[in-house]
């Protein structure tokens, strides 16, 4: 899953950055709001996290221009402002939640899980089925057959990015752009280890294949050979 973060605050978007790729997000980070509306205009995200406080054009500015274009991406403000008529604004300008400073990274994930939750209710699925694989994003299990398996966090998003485009061949620069956030160099073979790592786990021991290589193009799931 892809979050962007709009910070300004040098400390508090490396906690952030830090927290959100352990988790197994993939984080774009820009410190403007101008950065950050060219950014969610044009990237699908899962959710956005938004500082109030930002040199230039401020976080409700940003937060209101990017609902008169139709964005719907899930927003959780983050500001020092405690105020009640502060939390008020900030939902009367579209965001969906407001965590006031300082926070615990816990309540931060917990509140981000539930945007995306709440998002995704009604218009997509949080559990996901590949013939005898199971992939379930609220409890953040993987099964196969009978099996439980572990995965890293990149490995549970590379899983979650290919069974969501089951049968789709996806190529490693989509999947770079997808489990990493768009700055990643590009030239590196981090994804072939990832899907080389994700395979043992998945497909060792199963006499069928779930990963497959297209040769020249990326990699695809699909449960018939």
């Amino acid at each position: 899953m892809n979050i962007c973060v709009v910070e300004d605050d040098t400390g508090i978007a490396e906690f952030l950055k830090k927290g959100l790729r352990e988790a197994g997000f993939a984080v774009d980070h820009v410190t403007s709001a101008e950065e950050g509306y060219d950014l969610l205009l044009h990237r699908r995200y899962d959710a956005a996290v938004i500082d109030i406080m930002l040199p230039g054009m401020d976080g409700l500015t940003l937060i209101e221009r990017l609902r008169s274009k139709g964005n719907q991406t899930p927003i959780l403000i983050l500001s020092a402002k405690r105020d009640v008529d502060d939390r008020v604004s900030g939902f009367r300008s579209g965001g969906d939640d407001y965590l006031v400073k300082p926070f615990s990274f816990a309540e931060l994930m917990a509140r981000i899980q539930a945007l995306i939750r709440r998002s995704t209710r009604s218009s997509s699925p949080t559990r996901f089925q590949a013939g005898d694989l199971t992939l379930d994003l609220v409890s953040h299990q993987v099964i196969r057959g009978e099996s439980k398996i572990e995965l890293q966090p990149r490995e549970f998003a590379l899983l979650e990015y290919l069974i969501r485009n089951k049968g789709q061949v996806l190529s490693k620069t989509m999947i770079m752009e997808h489990v990493w956030d768009y700055s990643f160099d590009p030239q590196t073979n981090v994804v072939d280890v990832l899907v080389s790592r994700l395979r043992s786990k998945i497909d060792k021991g199963f006499d069928r294949k779930l990963i497959h290589t297209v040769r020249g193009v990326g990699y695809v799931l699909r449960t018939e050979e």
